[in-house]
């Protein structure tokens, strides 16, 4: 039983390797006075949003750890100790993001500094920051569930598919809930800012102007580089430490209803998805010194993406080889069974490699979407010859195609775990997608970096070759920001399938019948969600421009001498701007994915919520497909003027009139790739989640549509499946399936 300690000890190991490649970046050169003055303009902002935004949710954590301390307390299937779970999720996911935005303020100056130096060097130093973010997030997550279980395990002296059992994976959903409640306002707070101040600082600086981006002379331009941490990098942070966190409890939850005559006391199917976790941290930690470009390499993207490629792929593979020996080692020889279907250990890594598999199609698909230089990118940028409304088109266009593949993908995956390994087979697919997480993380956090990098060259007027390789490095980081994203909604997909199972199975309800008019209405209800969210985060970046643009214009007006270089912007107004917007408009999109599972559970039964879940599942990732690929490529379209594009045997620059068009294709784009389109993976994994940890509640309130069972002694599962429903008995105590 000793291995369960293996799990915090690679949580452990993750968070000291991120404190020494910390050190290592902060021991690089920062560069000049005028960049560090910079760097720490930006440091600030980022500083003073995040304590703002802390400040509105400690509130949020303690009413509703209150709340779930009430409801664990009263409810036989759970415990006062869901709260302290709940709070521990909250924590360790500010944590994260925390951990992203510090490293990412201070590896930012020393990228631009080290591109001074060469590409390899800037490179070098922005992936180091990025794994840093990677790992930090990875261990946190393994550190606190491995710990948590092991804590609750022995509180509640629980051993494999007992009663005790279930309540500590019951309390266990509170950190996770914790963990993705913390994430999406992170996330949607975070997205609001940057592209308040992104969009703000496009439309007056860039269009109005016709000033160079980050330009110092533009007052938006320290909010904009403010945004790309707060957004790209803590919202970020906290995003994917909320999805890791949901994706192992998910397959922990179905594990305990698995019966496994197996070496570990039963708990081989509860502690795969933990330790498959902690390998992909050891191998992302050995795929990081992958990723290398030569002094001698060419600038160009191609360079950069092949490197990150080849650390991507190597912790992939690692990984794929390591999970083999794993699952043969811990899973038994004989059959497992889970609600009737039985599977093999052969059948799990079957089931593991399935979802190795969709991760890695989805990244390619992904990238062929938004990599400059391909097809969807160039459509684009033809199409920005004619004007403005049809780049637009052209975008929207590219974002709805892009999600044919990535579904069909998806849906053969579901197919493809189901038939390896059950239900079980569908959430260790996505565990073992979500393996690589630190490495996806370190690769999607370097392009922020070296976003942020180039604004710093920019206000310091350093040389235009710095500029040209911090713009190399920001144009594959939009490719690869792109890529996880497209990865994190698929993951969620597939996660939010695994807590669907196990929240029919909690629930006791015998299926989701859609002949049932409530249902269906349940469905459509849930299918609008994803829209109404994604129309409140928009129309709150619209908003937030909107004032950014009057502020901008207003100094551009009123003080003289900016747009000459004589005069000084008043940076911290636009700031104040972007933070005050983003905590006030994060409140109410927030509030509809934590109340709407609240609403249609108590008032209409968890039958109905089940079809409600089925509807913005679907409708969520479709939306999160469209929104960040169709945002990626717009900005790759319009990052592509900056070397030149040849559009019907004509080379068009900046500021060409394609090229505005490209940038208001581009401003469209902002809100759908950093605001909404992110969030989606979060909406429909809490909204799961919140229904999960309410599943036990309802099976109570609404005991004619549940099939409970008493049981005393162990029984198999072919008992189990011949009796008779009892729905008037309210007490539940499964002791053995």
């Amino acid at each position: 039983m000793n291995i369960v300690y293996l799990v915090p000890f690679f949580g452990i190991i993750a968070l000291l390797f991120t404190a020494l490649r910390s050190a290592w970046v902060s021991r690089q050169d920062a560069g000049n006075e005028r960049m560090t003055e910079i760097a720490k303009h930006i440091a600030d902002g980022a500083m003073a949003f995040l304590k703002a935004e802390y400040r509105i949710l400690i509130y949020f954590v303690i009413i509703a750890a209150l709340l779930l301390g009430f409801m664990g307390a009263s409810h036989p299937n759970s415990d006062w100790t869901i709260a302290v779970a709940f709070i521990m999720g909250a924590v360790f996911s500010a944590s994260a993001g925390f951990i992203g935005m510090k490293i990412a303020t201070k590896a930012n100056v020393r990228t631009a500094q080290a591109a001074r130096t060469s590409l390899a060097k800037a490179l070098q130093v922005s992936f180091t920051g990025g794994s840093v973010m990677g790992m930090g997030v990875a261990g946190l997550a393994v550190l606190g569930l491995g710990g948590l279980f092991i804590v609750l395990k022995a509180y509640f002296g629980a051993s494999a598919n007992t009663f005790e059992m279930t309540k500590t994976i019951e309390v266990l959903t509170g950190f996770s809930l914790g963990a993705e409640s913390i994430a999406l306002f992170a996330r949607v707070g975070g997205g609001i800012y940057t592209k308040a101040a992104d969009v703000g600082a496009d439309l007056v600086g860039k269009v109005e102007a016709g000033i160079p981006e980050d330009d110092p002379r533009n007052p938006a331009t320290i909010a904009d580089n403010v945004g790309d941490n707060v957004g790209d990098v803590a919202g970020m942070g906290a995003d994917l430490f909320g999805s890791y966190v949901a994706t192992v409890l998910a397959t922990m939850v179905l594990g305990s209803e698995t019966t496994a005559a197996d070496n570990f006391g039963g708990l081989s199917p509860i502690l795969l998805p933990m330790l498959i976790a902690g390998i992909g941290i050891i191998f992302s930690i050995i795929a990081t010194f992958f990723v290398r470009v030569s002094d001698a390499a060419g600038l160009n993207t191609n360079v950069v993406q092949k490197a990150l490629n080849m650390g991507n792929w190597g912790s992939i593979v690692l990984t794929a080889i390591a999970t083999y020996f794993l699952t043969m080692w811990i899973m038994p020889t004989g059959q497992l069974v889970l609600r009737g279907q039985s599977f093999t250990r052969d059948g799990v890594f079957g089931a593991i490699v399935v979802g190795l598999v969709v991760g890695t199609l989805i990244s390619i698909i992904t990238e062929y979407y938004t990599a400059m230089g391909k097809r969807p990118v160039l459509s684009i940028i033809r199409q920005s010859a004619t004007g403005h409304a049809t780049n637009i088109i052209g975008g929207l266009s590219v974002g709805m195609e892009s999600t044919m593949l990535p579904v069909l993908v998806l849906a053969a995956g579901i197919y493809g775990s189901h038939h390896f390994a059950g239900l079980y087979g569908v959430a260790i697919a996505a565990a073992g997608m979500m393996a690589t997480t630190a490495m996806q993380l370190a690769i999607d956090a370097f392009g922020p970096i070296a976003d942020n990098a180039g604004g710093i060259a920019e206000m310091s007027e350093l040389p235009a070759d710095v500029r040209e390789k911090t713009d190399i490095l920001d144009a594959v980081g939009n490719t690869t920001a792109a890529t996880g994203k497209g990865f994190a909604i698929a993951s969620a997909a597939l996660t939010s399938l695994a807590l669907f199972a196990a929240f029919v199975g909690v629930s006791h309800i015998h299926g989701i019948d859609i002949y049932q008019a409530d249902v269906l209405a349940g469905l459509f209800v849930g299918g609008m969600i994803p829209f109404i969210f994604s129309s409140l985060a928009i129309a709150a970046v619209g908003r937030a421009a909107m004032a950014m643009v009057e502020e901008v214009r207003r100094q551009f007006r009123e003080i003289p001498g900016i747009l000459e270089g004589t005069g000084k912007p008043e940076y911290e107004k636009c700031v104040a701007i972007s933070t005050n917007a983003s905590i006030r408009e994060m409140l109410l999109p927030g509030a509809i994915a934590l109340i709407s599972p609240l609403l249609i559970g108590f008032l209409f039964g968890p039958e109905v919520l089940g079809g409600f879940l089925a509807g913005a599942t679907v409708s969520g990732v479709l939306m999160g497909l469209f929104q960040n690929n169709a945002g990626g490529a717009w900005d790759n379209a319009k990052k592509s003027f900056e070397k030149g594009v040849v559009i019907n045997g004509e080379t068009y620059y900046k500021k060409s009139e394609p090229h505005k068009a490209s940038v208001t294709g581009d401003t469209v784009g902002d809100p759908f790739k950093d605001t909404s389109g992110p969030s989606m993976n979060i909406l429909i994994k809490l909204m799961s989640i919140v229904s999960l940890v309410i599943a036990p509640t309802l099976a109570v309130l609404f005991p004619s549509n549940t099939t409970v069972v008493t049981m005393k002694k162990p029984v198999n599962t072919e008992q189990v499946s011949a009796m008779k429903p009892a729905p008037q008995t309210h007490a539940i105590a499964f002791a053995k399936r």
